[in-house]
């Protein structure tokens, strides 16, 4: 299970019993605290868990799918979100010294956080841990609804870390410090034993972190919705217009383009992707063959330290002193593992199922080291099993592969907007420390930013020190916006910034014409005490886009001034259909993107059903991203693909949430759902998703 906390709702079908109860976010057009007053009046057996007022208009109620169609019929609604599942992903570790925080701040700044509120809403905080206590100023326990968020322990159930580690990068002090090692720490506990919880609860506790008046709030999770408008997304947005800076990790399921998902897809927000720091990363060799074995170590695993080569096998009669192959299947890895352990392996490589890496973590205590590697690799060494050399390689500013990738569906925004080290940072855990990757553990390090300029800049609102970071930030040169927005964080040079630029993500949008000509506006705020002069660097002549950038110009102190950059586009002549690059003012970035009709988008995501119990039909939800012309849903047999039934068929279905009821024949075992979006082009999208009827 990959760490950075992702929601695990893409494309699980849940099949609901008639008095199951399950949690509802019901969207309200007028006085939400009215709506909950009738609620009990009339529903008396519906449990209001949660009224929002200040990022939602909303209820949040658990009841079984009787009572809430009884609820739709009656009461006046805008929109009901069925609560979503969220989970800690950790990525794999590397049990190296954390260089992550003197790597971001190579020398000492003026500035600790202190006075800064930052709440970090996630698994809880370990408030006694010795770097932590001093700075823990309280918060709120979502889950039990009580005044102490700690993490959970072991006596409660599965036992979590994941709200410690990140409230280490930002505000540690003791033994080790954070960014910010005097900022108030806050803790929201929104998820509970084993590091899941619901929608409902992460909405809640943004709620209560807004009226507790934090400065900052770090959100070290998302779903799988690539879309501007879930609600989660319109509760971050609302809580920076209450003046609250809102950082949120950008996602675990990269190298793709649009594995982003919500609330990182949130326009006002930061989201924030991962990058390396000074690190050394171990990988196998075969130096017969010239072959590098490229390897991911398993969250939990023995650090890889050996100095002899090892055989490889796959053979489990041969595993004694040898690297074992398994192949990834339905076992858990950890008892694979231990497995191995038994029969006298040194290490345990398991190999991917589908065709790539793939990030994990053992759930059981094993003493030999474990690592993922890819199903081609994994072939490889079965057919050429040798000697295998453990090495090493430095690596530095880099995306890690994990990072998830923008850009944002309907809105074609570019995401993430900035990066920081994500890639086996030493933090706080309880009882002690650990390494983990994740952008769970890179937004940290920019929440810990934000509260150095917040300090050095009291008044700032959460659009300034949005502007301030992406304004100085430092792109990679071999990578591209939608992997790493305007760049590396550079808190320095953030806090002394002279000029500000709002809206510096040119997201020129989906063209259409064959030559189009779109414009993007920005703001530029001379915020030094003298003049400046600002000019555009003239971008490389390209045959197929054509900038028209303002000429030259000077802003007296304290002075903005909004400007136009044009872009001509001849989509006839384009070699990619998804085009992006920097452009500078000065030597400010301004990343670009824009795509074309021709760009592969996902077209459907989310789909979910939920038995009603009074006419026996299905409810559904899923996201569409585009207006369509048909959608429509099959049933087929998980083992031998044969048709089933026929779901769903939609005409001229609008983009967003698309829900209702369907008629669905009683079935019972595994089936595959193929979702088809028919496009007026006459192009079609398919995606296929397994499900379990009992």
């Amino acid at each position: 299970m990959s760490f950075f906390l992702s929601l695990l709702l893409l494309a699980n079908i849940n099949i609901q019993s008639l008095n199951e109860e399950h949690s509802f976010i019901i969207e309200v057009e007028n006085n939400p605290h009215q709506f909950a007053e009738e609620m009990k009046s009339d529903f008396p057996r519906v449990e209001i868990l949660a009224v929002y007022d200040t990022i939602f208009n909303g209820v949040a109620l658990k009841t079984d799918t009787y009572n809430l169609e009884n609820i739709q019929r009656k009461m006046k609604i805008k929109q009901v979100y069925r609560s979503q599942t969220y989970q800690t992903q950790q990525q794999p570790i590397e049990a190296n010294i954390n260089q992550s925080i003197p790597f971001l701040l190579p020398e000492p700044l003026p500035f600790t956080g202190k006075g800064v509120k930052v709440g970090v809403i996630d698994t809880g905080i370990d408030h006694h841990h010795p770097d932590l206590q001093q700075n823990y100023q309280g918060g709120y326990d979502v889950v039990d609804f009580d005044n102490d968020p700690m993490e959970t322990t072991i006596d409660q159930g599965m036992p979590t870390l994941h709200g410690t580690h990140v409230a280490g990068v930002i505000a540690a002090n003791g033994k080790m410090k954070g960014v910010a090692p005097d900022a108030e720490l806050y803790a929201y506990r929104a998820l509970g034993p084993g590091g899941t919880g619901t929608s409902v609860q992460v909405m809640a506790a943004i709620e209560q972190a807004v009226k507790d008046g934090m400065d900052i709030i770090n959100l070290s999770l998302g779903n799988t919705i690539n879309g501007p408008d879930w609600p989660t997304s319109v509760a971050v947005n609302r809580a920076t217009e209450k003046g609250v800076a809102v950082v949120i990790a950008n996602g675990n399921t990269g190298p793709e383009l649009w594995t982003v998902g919500s609330p990182a897809t949130a326009d006002r927000v930061i989201s924030v992707g991962a990058s390396t720091p000074a690190l050394k990363r171990p990988y196998l060799y075969d130096s017969f063959q010239d072959k590098k074995i490229e390897m991911i170590p398993m969250q939990g695993s023995s650090e890889w330290q050996f100095t002899r080569d090892l055989e490889v096998t796959s053979h489990k009669e041969k595993a004694k002193d040898a690297i074992l192959i398994i192949d990834r299947g339905k076992i858990p890895f950890g008892l694979l593992a231990l497995e191995a352990e038994k029969q006298g392996a040194a290490a345990v490589l398991i190999a991917n199922n589908e065709k790539g890496i793939f990030q994990g973590a053992l759930d059981a205590q094993v003493s030999i080291p474990v690592a993922a590697i890819s199903k081609e690799d994994g072939e490889w060494l079965k057919q050429h099993a040798d000697y295998l050399k453990l090495a090493n390689e430095h690596i530095q500013d880099t995306i890690t592969d994990f990072s998830s990738r923008g850009p944002v569906t309907v809105n074609w925004a570019i995401k993430p907007e900035i990066v920081a080290p994500g890639a086996s940072i030493l933090s706080t855990v309880p009882n002690g420390y650990q390494a983990l990757s994740g952008t769970s553990m890179a937004a940290p390090h920019i929440a810990g930013v934000l509260a150095l300029l917040k300090e050095a800049h009291p008044n700032w609102t959460p659009k300034q020190l949005k502007a301030a970071i992406l304004t100085t930030a430092k792109p990679f040169p071999d990578f591209s916006p939608t992997e790493q927005g305007a760049g590396k964080v550079d808190p320095k040079a953030a806090i002394e910034t002279d000029t500000l630029v709002y809206q510096s993500l040119l997201q020129f949008g989906k063209l259409e014409k064959i030559n189009e000509q779109r414009i993007e506006r920005i703001v530029v705020e001379n915020i030094s005490d003298r003049a400046q002069k600002y000019s555009f660097s003239l971008p490389k002549q390209q045959q197929d886009i054509r900038f028209q950038l303002p000429q030259t110009f000077t802003l007296a102190p304290k002075a903005k001034k909004e400007l136009e950059v044009k872009m001509t586009v001849r989509t006839s002549q384009l070699d990619q259909n998804i085009k992006q690059g920097y452009l500078y003012l000065n030597n400010i970035p301004l990343p670009y993107m824009f795509l074309t009709e021709t760009a592969e988008i996902p077209e459907a995501m989310g789909l979910e059903f939920t038995l009603s119990p009074i006419d026996s039909a299905y409810q559904y939800q899923l996201y569409l991203v585009e207006n369509a012309k048909k959608l429509t849903i099959d049933l087929y047999d998980a083992t031998t693909f044969a048709f089933v039934t026929n779901v769903l068929e939609l005409k001229e279905p609008s983009t967003g949430v698309i829900e209702g009821s369907v008629e669905l024949n009683e079935q019972k075992g595994e089936y595959i759902a193929n979702i088809k979006i028919e496009k007026e082009s006459d192009e079609t999208y398919d995606y296929q998703v397994p499900i379990w009827l009992e």
